[in-house]
């Protein structure tokens, strides 16, 4: 596992339809030591405070296992930080990361509290709102990390993990938790039960609960 490319990016206002909107999306590449705090990399904006950044949501990762699916599925060619990521890696697909898991990267000691839920920003990032709902569906939706120790890190530092949270709920069944099928109100339970869950992803699932 290694952390390939670290992206930060500035609020911008972007036109969806017939209104402008900000968003923080549009990420770019950024060399050397980058500071990251436990609201996540220092250099890095978010326009929707509510619903991206702070403590549970501080970084989001996204592996090159799910970039080289996606250039096959959609016959394209994609930079670090096209899905919005501030961490692209590699070695850590969704069905083997679980909500809870604990990994050090250099400095920084960073455990896992949910899978991302894609909006409709994604859809402008890509240039196809249908894109969000299958980005959804896919499970290949990478998932967001709390700063638990906080430092300095660059591109290329290897990843290592600490602890797998023993419920073992990797992030792509996590994803089952908002879709209605067999398996909802199991997977909703079990994620309820983790500790380290974000407090939004909590909140959302108990209004879910049957």
């Amino acid at each position: 596992m290694n952390l390939l490319t670290i992206s930060v990016g500035i609020v911008e206002w972007v036109t969806d339809g017939d209104r402008q909107v900000p968003t923080g999306i549009y990420k770019r590449p950024v060399d050397g030591a980058q500071q990251v705090t436990v609201n996540g990399l220092a250099a890095d904006e978010q326009a929707d405070l509510e619903n991206h950044g702070g403590p549970d949501k501080a970084i989001y990762a996204y592996t090159l296992e799910n970039y080289n699916y996606w250039r096959t599925e959609l016959g394209r060619e994609f930079g670090p930080g096209q899905f919005g990521e501030n961490f692209t890696v590699t070695g850590m697909p969704d069905e083997a990361v679980h909500i809870g898991d604990v990994f050090r990267c250099g400095a920084l000691l960073l455990q896992v509290t949910q899978p991302r839920v894609p909006c409709f920003k994604l859809g402008i990032r890509m240039g196809d709102k249908a894109f969000v709902g299958r980005f959804h569906h896919s499970g290949r939706v990478g998932f967001y990390l709390r700063v638990l120790e906080t430092g300095s890190v660059e591109a290329g530092t290897a990843i290592e993990p600490v602890r797998r949270d023993p419920a073992a709920l990797n992030i792509r069944d996590a994803m089952l938790a908002l879709t209605k099928g067999p398996r909802q109100q199991e997977i909703i339970a079990q994620a309820l039960a983790i500790e380290a869950l974000s407090e939004a992803w909590r909140q959302s699932l108990r209004k879910r609960q049957s």
